[in-house]
């Protein structure tokens, strides 16, 4: 189908129709059949695009990650890890800011992986956030806000590898070494990313006070004592949430807390130290695996109870899973109609030197809002903006390249961490157990607000 204006129809409808009927699930349903009808395939190109989707190695990666997950949780829980660390922390950790910083401090700490910060650090802090009356919006905000827009900063993540080598052949780059500088330089420039971070530091130390949709929640959270609005639907199952601890007093905490998280942040880091690529699912197996067996060694738990935390944690992460399958239908979609072409081929004529970084941070934006993909939107955006900036400049790599650059980062990250469709915005949902619309709705004024002021940022810089 060539581009046109029906091609941002299904992702726009998605996203409406969630914050009206407040049902992920429901409305990107409706969007994909809306789009396969847009498409001319009447509704049996819905099993289609279910089959086109989900059949990828990327999905099937995702997937069994999300599970392994699952299984992580349930094994912390099942083995009273969780618990042990929330009795221990509770010694020095004894306020709601004092939690709020330890969160957003093992976020910082986690900067390597978008996905493995969310569900550790929701997971994780869950429940202490519950003891201290904080909302799970909020956990998931501060889940979120030290995820992606983190690791877009740091030079020795896969984030760094694919954006910068989608700038090889052009601009003047001519190998991965001179890409790698392009992203380096650029670091400065990605506004967003920096004031993300900064804002959950600022709302955790009280300096900058909740507002919009969030401090609704934080008021019912600490006055009324509910984590949890009336009537929500948390994207983790009860048969995980609510799974219980052993009652073994065999449990250690560094055996059983601190050396499984330590086995997955030493096997990322030296895989990616090694081949360039973080193996973040294939080290959540491993860890399970190593974590199973000492449950087992330890007696904390016979084999039948660990097999049936097995499977409450492959269980408790289905609503995740329905929601990212789904998504990634619309992702398709969005592919098939040329949703992003379309938004670039409407911008792309009027583009002036000192409008490039504002135009690539608004574009970038848009399309990863819409389409939930931060990656999708710098394969489109990057071979597009660096030559167009590389020849305004004058075949030089200066400023405006490397703001430009980072203008399309930042925009990246902007909708891959707020947009309902995104899969760190929906694993971020998943391990603080939060609504999943609920944690868009309260964490978009917030994004919303940063963008703003990075627009202002790449209009300073381009006028330079």
């Amino acid at each position: 189908m060539d581009p046109n204006w029906t091609s941002v129809i299904p992702p726009l409808l998605a996203v409406v129709l969630a914050f009206i009927i407040r049902d992920a699930a429901i409305s990107l349903a409706i969007a994909c059949l809306a789009g396969v009808l847009l498409l001319g395939q009447g509704l049996m190109g819905f099993p289609s695009l279910i089959v086109r989707s989900l059949s990828t190695e990327h999905f099937v990666w995702l997937c069994t990650l999300e599970f392994c997950i699952g299984i992580f949780i349930a094994l912390f829980q099942r083995c009273g890890a969780i618990d042990m660390f929330t009795r221990a922390t509770q010694r020095w950790v004894k306020n709601r800011k004092q939690v709020s910083l330890l969160g957003w401090g093992m976020g910082m700490f986690i900067f390597f992986s978008d996905y493995f910060s969310t569900l550790l650090v929701g997971p994780v802090m869950r429940n202490l956030t519950d003891k201290h009356h904080i909302s799970r919006e909020k956990l998931a905000y501060i889940c979120d806000s030290t995820s992606a827009p983190l690791v877009a900063l740091m030079p020795i993540t896969g984030w760094a590898v694919y954006s910068s080598g989608l700038a090889i052949g052009s601009a003047g780059i001519e190998n991965i070494e001179e890409a790698m500088d392009l992203f380096i330089r650029s670091v400065p420039f990605n506004f967003y990313s920096y004031l993300a971070v900064l804002l959950v530091l600022l709302i955790a130390l009280r300096i900058v006070p909740d507002f919009g949709p969030m401090r609704t929640a934080e008021k019912r959270a600490e006055i009324e004592g509910k984590v949890l609005r009336d009537g929500a639907v948390p994207m983790m199952s009860k048969e995980l949430t609510d799974l219980e601890a052993s009652k073994s007093k065999n449990t250690n905490l560094i055996l059983n807390f601190l050396f499984p998280i330590l086995l997955i942040i030493t096997t990322n880091l030296g895989s990616f130290f090694l081949t360039g690529r973080p193996i973040v699912m294939e080290s959540f197996l491993l860890a399970c695996t190593v974590l199973g067996v000492l449950m087992w060694f330890q007696r904390v738990d016979d084999l039948r109870g660990i097999m049936n935390a097995v499977h409450a944690g492959m269980k408790g992460v289905m609503p995740a899973v329905v929601i990212l399958s789904l998504a990634y239908c619309i992702n398709t979609l969005s592919q098939d109609l040329g949703t992003a072409d379309y938004v670039v081929s409407v911008t792309r004529e009027w583009m002036t030197p000192s409008l490039i970084p504002v135009l690539a941070f608004v574009m970038g934006a848009f399309i990863s809002f819409a389409t939930g993909s931060a990656y999708g939107t710098y394969a489109i955006m990057v071979p597009i903006v660096v030559p167009l900036a590389y020849q305004f400049s004058g075949q030089q790599v200066d400023t405006l390249v490397w703001s430009s650059f980072a203008a399309v980062l930042g925009g990246g990250v902007f909708g891959d961490h707020c947009s309902p469709l995104s899969d760190t915005t929906v694993l971020s949902s998943m391990g603080s157990a939060c609504d999943h619309i609920d944690h868009v709705k309260t964490q978009l004024p917030y994004a919303l607000s940063v963008a703003v002021i990075a627009l202002l940022a790449y209009v300073i810089v381009g006028s330079m």
